[in-house]
């Protein structure tokens, strides 16, 4: 999909979802109200289909430049992270035959040790829903899931194999990954908190609301994800209006975080609901440097991630799936890039169908029967993601992660690699 402003490269979490009981969604209506809400049926998601890769209007192209030291890509003001080199015969994004590939993680090199701590604000994104006058029809909150979502296995710690001690699930994630070149001591830690939530509004003929069944609003809404990029990332670096822009010039998101916008079962479809649905992806916001970096490009680094609440769904997607997904991803590929060539891998096609040539952990495993792999801590019984391993696009005949696996948590998810594909996995 193209689109007028720069290009970049989502991670979509697209499918299915179950449940939370205790926290079903709830809204208010604007007082305002004179136009019928546009509204679905309760049992439209039960119909929604996986779609794809997706992408949105804002993001990142970047040079692909890397420096081989282990540091983040060159010309870039942003969280740390590290480049490693593998080869394998495959096609990239353009159809040329090559052999050498990089990937790029959160966090400082495993055979360095030590802890990087990387600043993780979670915004809470409270939708106003407009009639075609710009009145408020109603209002939609993700404010309960607030504290389930601070107290997930994405933010608090958790006993796994790859660890001695308890740690957080991404951490767990890499140092599964990269076991066999880590120091005991290496950790990639998110310092998680929440900051001031932000507000959007939606205009008329970009939303639907899914009622609940006493007839308030919301058990879900449905955007359209055009509308949902450009209301959400700033149309230029001055641009407050949006939930990105104020949070950075509010200082509280930074080229040193990784930030989380939160949202209550907002979902979104390309050109119509019928075309649905994205539950999260993350990218990175771009902006102009000054003589106060070295005139370095501003990388924010963010995630779009919806809660979802019980019953939506299937295949076990509920509560935070959408949020480890795109964590998960981010931490596998910080920078997404949409030029074809860097930060790709060999054209893989996933137990689940999709075809693609990128590192979107999530994405392999999406939508299988076993997608999910529940936590029960802090009173609640959470479902992140599994998610695929380096290994598993880089065609390891035997794994070098911890226990020669292919994915994480669940080692047998995956249990064989990624066989290279011909170009868009077209024979």
């Amino acid at each position: 999909m193209k689109f007028t402003k720069p290009l970049w490269r989502a991670g979509a979490i697209l499918g299915m979802a179950l449940a939370f009981p205790a926290l079903a969604a709830q809204g208010t209506m604007g007082v305002q109200a004179s136009t019928p809400l546009p509204e679905l049926s309760s049992t439209f998601l039960s119909s929604a289909h996986v779609l794809g890769d997706s992408t949105g209007p804002k993001g990142a192209i970047g040079t692909g430049q890397r420096n081989q030291n282990f540091s983040q890509p060159l010309n870039l003001d942003s969280i740390p992270s590290f480049t490693q080199l593998y080869f394998k015969q495959g096609f990239d994004g353009y159809g040329n035959a090559t052999n050498t590939w990089y990937t790029n993680s959160v966090g400082n090199a495993p055979n360095l040790g030590g802890t990087t701590t990387i600043d993780a604000p979670v915004v809470p994104v409270t939708l106003n829903l407009l009639d075609p006058s710009g009145n408020v029809l109603a209002t939609y909150s993700p404010s309960q899931y607030v504290n389930p979502v601070m107290n997930s296995p994405v933010f608090q710690n958790y006993s796994y194999r790859s660890s001695s001690t308890p740690t957080q699930f991404n951490d767990a994630f890499l140092r599964t990954e990269y076991y066999n070149q880590a120091s005991s001591n290496w950790h990639t830690m998110l310092s998680g908190h929440v900051v001031t939530g932000r507000t959007m509004n939606v205009p008329y003929g970009y939303y639907y609301a899914i009622p609940n069944a006493n007839g308030t609003c919301c058990l879900a809404v449905l955007m359209d994800i055009n509308a949902f990029g450009n209301l959400l990332f700033p149309s230029t670096p001055t641009d407050t209006t949006t939930p990105i822009g104020a949070a950075e010039h509010a200082g509280q998101m930074t080229t040193h975080s990784i930030t989380t916008f939160l949202f209550p079962n907002t979902f979104l479809y390309f050109g119509n609901p019928n075309n649905c649905c994205v539950l999260g992806y993350h990218s990175w916001d771009y902006e102009p440097g000054d003589a106060t970096n070295g005139y370095r490009t501003r990388a924010y680094v963010m995630n779009y991630s919806s809660w979802i609440s019980p019953g939506l769904f299937g295949a076990g997607f509920q509560d935070i799936t959408a949020l480890s997904h795109e964590m998960s991803e981010t931490f596998a590929d910080p920078f997404v890039v949409a030029d074809g060539i860097h930060d790709m891998t060999p054209w893989w096609q996933a137990p689940n169908g999709n075809c693609q040539d990128n590192l979107e952990v999530g994405d392999v495993i999406e939508g299988l029967p076993n997608a999910t792999y529940p936590i029960s801590m802090n009173g609640y019984t959470y479902h992140p993601q599994n998610v695929a391993l380096n290994q598993w696009f880089e065609g390891q005949a035997h794994s070098s992660a911890l226990g020669g696996a292919y994915s994480f948590p669940n080692p047998f998810v995956l249990p064989q690699t990624a066989v290279s594909q011909p170009y868009n996995c077209t024979p």
